[in-house]
Formats: structure tokens, C-alpha cells, sequence
């Protein structure tokens, strides 16, 4: 171990201490926790409306302070971006995280505060790091680089802050000794158009000592294989020999197991599962053998549950960390030093234990497609269909999709299976303008089909008349409150709805 690796992984070490903290006191760890962002709403706008100086306990939190949207918290996002201060919180603003919206519209901007950047992403960072030295001590992560890929910055003419990915936020204002671990340098890493960066990156990268990944494993899987293919190389053990680990997020790893095997071609490669969002970083696992993340409590993130099954009562019983059951879906809900208060995120987990909290994400609290980070939801898929039968004078009746896949298993794109009230006169003119309406109301499904590289077009195929009536027949779910499900992350809805649309075209 050289000197640099040897350092660096003693000081890990050392801070794992502080993940062990909250390991053995996650309920001491998350009331201080509380305590400090309650005093940093104290005199702020939103602070002063739900009266946050009477606030001294959960008890009275969850009395005072309601569960929030994106839409709740909009009109005070909207103020930031124009340049507003302590409305949310009582700290300048400094950047928006871009993402995909839920709202009706194509993005949302996640406020994030300094406190944000340095408490939540870079202490998660750290920890993620002090976790993984943990469990490998025989690790050479500090021999070389990590090669980071991110999204891009930039100014957006309807803000007056910085905007932007929040990866490309990171490393942006990444730390100095954290920026001499990491690869490609800014100019790259920051590059805006996708092609032009991912031959810089190629050309940057194939030759440089690369000893861990991280990134979303869709693009990842995109720049190693055209990497190894610029180096002359059969895999990527052969291109970067000392590369050790892949810490991956955004979507779930098996589909892209066994790609990556292949591509990376060696059996010691250990894949770390790591749950990090605009929002702030959750969660990382903590275990050699399992992908369960150990759900971080200490960085600046009050975290709060909603059974699933009560998602849409009107008077939902929300639970503290301490609360929370072993094996229940639960929603998510965070409040934040960003100001983003009783936030629900939209994503679903289940508590695989709770000594220590490890968590598994189970998906979104709305139907969705999310098998490459593309975050399709009911929203979006309507909003695009209405658009698209506007354009072409034409009236669905129902409808549903679901992820196609190819022979081995990789997602590669969209089918809809659609009934039409009034068929379009071209079909195929018709898809091409549903995708094209998909990707303008959606930012992740726009970057995931940007030259087929991730997803293809949408697969369309038209359903005779009668085929979903006859799918809840078959059901048993006519009548009733009774609804087809409009999207699915698997094909359990959709392949059965196609073989009842065959059997009666034939």
C-alpha cells in the first residue's frame, strides 16, 4: 500500500467512526439533527407561516407543518430563482439541482443551499467512502482515479442562479483533495453536449489509471464500451487493470449485471449501490454480500415515512425514523437544509432492518417507467398523448406501457399499447410524435433517447377495439374503482393485454 493510499485510508477509517455513531444512536443522531434545521426555519418565511419558534418536538412538527409536493413548494422556488432570500431557509441559495418533473412541467430546480452541498453531498460522499474502506481494507482506491460521470452546468435565462445537474453542482465545487482523485478534469466533465463530451471523455480517460466508476449504469455502460473499443482492448480490465469498484444509483443495477461482467471482464469487480438525489445522499451499502443500503442519518436529511398503502387517505399516519417496521413499503419524506420541509420525494422503500436502518428502494409512489433513469410518470405519459392527438387530430381510448427489452435482457426502449377512440390517419407519424412530445415534457426521457444511445423510439401498437375492456374482464376487475395501470416498470401488465390484442385480431 503506497503512501498516499495508506493515508487516506487511515483517515477513512477514522471517520467511519462517525458512521458507527449513528449506527448505534440513530434516534439521539436524528432528533439533533432535527433540532438544528427547525432553528434554521426559525425567522424565515415559510417559518413564520407554520410557526416554527413553537415547534419543540416531532409531536408538534407533525401538528403544525404540512406533508409537501414539488407544486407546494413551487411559488418559493420560483422566488429563489428570481433572486429571494430566507424564504425556505435561512441561508442563501446558491445553486438549483435540474431534474425531471412531476408538475406539468419539463424540469424541476431543487434549491441547495451551502449547507446542503457540504452537510448532505460531500459529508454523504465522504461517508461513502469511509463505508467502503470498512468493508475492503485490502483496497487501493487512492492509487488512481475515479472516473466520475456526471451531467452538465449551466445558466438558465428563467433564473438568476447557476443551474444544473446536481453531479456537475459537485463537481464543480468539489474540495481540493476529493478534485485530486477525480477524472476527467472540469473542462470535460462539465461539457454540455453529450457526443462531443463523450469522445473527450474516451480520449481523456483510456489511458489514465482509473481504479473506481461512478455514475448511473446506463451511460456508464455507453463510455466503457466505446472506451474499450478505442483502447483495442476486449475488456476494461485490460484497459484499466487496478479498477476495483463501481458505485452506481439512479436506477436498479440487474439488468446491467450482466453487461457490465462482460464488458468489464473481471470476477473481483465489487458493485456498491448508492442512493444520492438532488435532494441530498441517503443512502450506501454497507455490506460486502448485500446491495441493502445503510441509510445515512447524520447529514443534515429528517426522514419520515408513509405507509403506502395510506398514500392516498386524506389523513395518512406519518412515522419518524424510530417508528418505522421492518419489511413495510413505506413513502418518503424528507425535510432538508435547503428548506425543503416534509418533502415527499416520490420514491418507495422497505426497511430490510432496523438496527442499523438499511433500506431497499421498491420504486415510486406513482406508476412509472424507470429502467434507465428516464423517470417516466403518469403525468408526463397523459400530458404527452394529449398533445400528441391535438397535433394529429386523433382520440385514445385507453392505453398502457411498459419497457421492451432485447434478447439479453437490457432495456432499450418504450412499447405502448394504445386503443384508439379515433385512430390517427399515420401510425407511424403518430409515434414519432409521441416521442418526440415525451421528450419535451420529460429532461431524463429527452437525455435517454438523445441518438438512441440509451432508448430507441417508442414502440407503438395499436390495440383492437375491446382489448382492455376484455384485460379486466379476464381480471376480474370490471366496474368498481377499477383502473388499468397506465405505466409499469416490468411487462406483467402489458404482455397479457398484447395476447388478448392478438387473439382478437385473429
Amino acid at each position: 500500500m503506497n503512501i498516499i493510499n495508506k493515508t487516506a485510508y487511515t483517515f477513512m477509517k477514522q471517520r467511519f467512526r462517525t458512521v458507527e455513531h449513528y449506527m448505534t444512536d440513530p434516534v439521539g443522531v436524528q432528533h439533533k439533527v432535527f433540532e438544528t434545521l427547525i432553528r434554521g426555519g426559525i425567522g424565515t418565511e415559510w417559518g413564520d407561516k407554520y410557526h416554527y419558534a413553537d415547534i419543540h418536538s416531532w409531536d408538534d412538527y407533525n401538528r403544525l407543518v404540512p406533508i409537501n409536493t414539488y407544486a407546494d413548494l413551487y411559488p418559493y422556488i420560483l422566488r429563489i430563482m428570481h433572486g429571494e432570500n430566507n424564504l425556505l431557509w435561512n441561508e442563501k441559495v446558491r445553486w438549483l439541482a435540474k431534474s425531471s418533473g412531476t408538475t406539468g412541467k419539463a424540469s424541476k430546480f431543487i434549491p441547495v443551499t451551502q449547507a446542503a452541498l457540504k452537510q448532505s453531498h460531500y459529508k454523504g460522499g465522504k461517508d461513502m467512502v469511509a463505508i467502503y474502506c470498512n468493508m475492503y481494507s485490502d483496497t487501493h482506491l487512492f492509487t488512481g482515479y475515479n472516473l466520475a460521470l456526471g451531467g452538465s452546468q449551466q445558466e438558465n435565462p428563467d433564473t438568476k442562479l447557476f443551474c444544473g445537474d446536481v453531479s456537475a453542482i459537485l463537481m464543480d465545487n468539489l474540495p481540493a483533495w476529493a478534485e485530486h482523485f477525480r477524472f476527467p478534469k472540469k473542462e470535460v466533465a462539465l461539457m454540455k453536449e453529450w457526443e462531443t463530451k463523450l469522445n473527450a471523455l474516451v480520449q481523456s480517460t483510456y489511458n489514465r489509471n482509473i481504479v473506481s466508476l461512478s455514475g448511473v449504469p446506463s451511460w456508464m455502460a455507453v463510455l466503457l464500451q466505446k472506451s474499450v473499443e478505442y483502447a483495442g482492448k476486449d475488456t476494461v480490465a485490460q484497459m484499466w487493470p487496478n479498477l476495483e469498484a463501481f458505485f452506481y444509483g439512479g436506477v436498479h443495477f440487474d439488468p446491467y449485471r450482466k453487461k457490465f461482467d462482460q464488458l468489464i471482464g473481471n470476477p473481483d469487480m465489487r458493485y456498491i449501490n448508492i442512493y444520492n438525489a438532488s435532494e441530498g445522499f441517503f443512502g450506501v451499502q454497507d455490506q460486502a454480500h448485500s446491495s441493502d443500503m445503510l441509510l445515512l442519518l447524520d447529514n443534515g436529511i429528517f426522514y419520515e415515512f408513509i405507509p403506502l398503502a395510506e398514500m392516498d387517505s386524506p389523513h395518512p399516519n406519518i412515522v419518524p425514523l424510530w417508528k418505522v417496521q421492518k419489511g413495510q413499503n413505506y413513502a418518503m419524506v424528507i425535510s432538508t437544509n435547503s428548506g425543503l420541509w416534509r418533502y415527499l420525494i416520490g420514491d418507495t422503500v422497505t426497511f430490510t432492518s432496523t438496527h442499523p436502518y438499511r433500506i431497499q428502494i421498491t420504486g415510486r409512489t406513482k406508476n412509472y417507467i424507470n429502467v434507465c433513469g428516464e423517470e417516466l410518470i403518469v403525468d408526463n405519459a397523459i400530458q404527452a398523448l394529449n398533445l400528441a392527438c391535438a397535433e394529429l387530430n386523433c382520440e385514445v381510448k385507453e392505453f398502457t406501457a411498459a419497457p421492451y427489452f432485447s434478447s439479453d435482457e437490457k432495456p432499450i426502449g418504450h412499447q405502448w399499447l394504445v386503443e384508439f377512440e379515433r385512430t390517427p390517419s399515420d401510425i407511424d407519424l403518430f409515434a414519432k410524435t409521441l416521442d418526440k412530445k415525451m421528450q419535451e415534457v420529460n429532461t431524463d426521457y429527452q437525455s435517454k433517447r438523445y441518438k438512441d444511445l440509451i432508448l430507441r423510439p417508442l414502440m407503438l401498437t395499436v390495440a383492437p377495439n375491446g382489448t382492455f375492456l376484455e384485460w379486466q374482464r379476464q381480471s376480474n376487475k370490471l366496474g368498481g374503482q377499477s383502473k388499468v395501470p397506465r405505466l409499469n416498470n416490468t411487462r406483467e401488465i402489458i404482455d397479457p393485454l398484447l395476447e388478448i390484442a392478438d387473439s382478437i385480431s385473429n
